[in-house]
């Protein structure tokens, strides 16, 4: 199981990236996938999930709006495509995938995999 990030970088404030997320994992088209997001000096937090069929998605308050998850079960790819940036997105992001036909709430524990880490850095 391999879960690889990208897409991460430097941006201003109020500018946008798009981070990908190609998983090799069987049953991708089965199963949930989330973004998390460590912010310096703080535990990681939940961002973003959607589920298998596309039929629902689920943000945190601080990017609802602002931030869209989509995925292509053709490419076994997540995406995670963050507008109106501000410093306090900096951190690094991370995608993670439960069990298959399960579709978990937002807590860590609840992921089976995870991936290495995209670093996003907002700043003037």
């Amino acid at each position: 199981v391999q879960l690889v990030e990208s897409g991460g970088g430097l941006v201003r404030p109020g500018g946008s990236l798009r981070l990908s997320c190609a998983a090799s994992i069987g049953n991708f088209n089965v199963r949930d996938m989330a973004w998390f997001r460590e912010l310096p000096g703080k535990e990681r937090e939940f961002v973003a999930a959607i589920y298998w069929n596309n039929d629902y998605e689920r943000y945190s308050d601080s990017v609802r709006g602002r931030f869209t998850i989509s995925r292509d079960n053709a490419k076994n790819t997540v995406y995670l495509q963050m507008n109106m940036l501000q410093p306090e997105d900096t951190a690094v992001y991370s995608c993670a995938a439960p069990p298959t036909y399960r579709h978990p709430g937002i807590g860590e524990h609840e992921y089976d995999y995870w991936g290495q880490g995209t670093q996003v850095t907002v700043s003037s």
